[in-house]
């Protein structure tokens, strides 16, 4: 198998939505296990048009830079960063593989890229953030692998 990693085009928007939704369903049936049925039909009453809107809004925003593992002429996974040049930090805003390509070394490669450019762009410091639920597991344990060190935190919700 072999990767090309490189940036997104406009005809690559609807795999990479398409891939999302895959790629995120059992994070959105982990939530919804976790926080119980009342509580997360109020936060995510459609997570599926909610996640194209944010997929594609970071793919059209013109400030955030978008590239696209590229797998035999198909799109296997995407990264999404932004820069802030003023603390010369970089951030990873999504990350998904398609299921059918996990496990494949697909997200480190795109993890590594994004890591170059950054350098190249002075960036010092590289953050990306992700759920502790049991549906990010494999998110924490790619994130992990590429040498990020998670700092716990914990964002409560109370059904009223």
């Amino acid at each position: 198998m072999s990767i090309l990693i490189r940036s997104m085009t406009d005809k690559d928007i609807e795999p990479i939505v398409q891939l999302s939704l895959l790629a995120w369903a059992p994070v959105f049936e982990s939530f919804q296990q976790v926080l119980g049925e009342r509580i997360y039909t109020l936060m995510y009453p459609d997570w599926k048009k909610q996640q194209q809107e944010v997929v594609e809004k970071y793919c059209r925003d013109g400030q955030t830079s978008v590239y696209v593992a590229d797998v035999d002429g198909h799109v296997a996974g995407f990264i999404t960063y932004t820069i802030n040049d003023e603390n010369q930090t970089g951030e990873v805003d999504l990350l998904a593989v398609h299921p059918d390509y996990q496990n494949r070394g697909i997200g480190t490669a795109l993890n590594t890229f994004v890591f170059e450019r950054m350098k190249e762009r002075g960036v010092k410091l590289a953050v990306v953030g992700t759920g502790g639920d049991p549906g990010h597991a494999p998110a924490r344990r790619a994130y992990e692998k590429v040498g990020y060190i998670g700092l716990p935190l914990m964002r409560y919700y109370k059904d009223l």
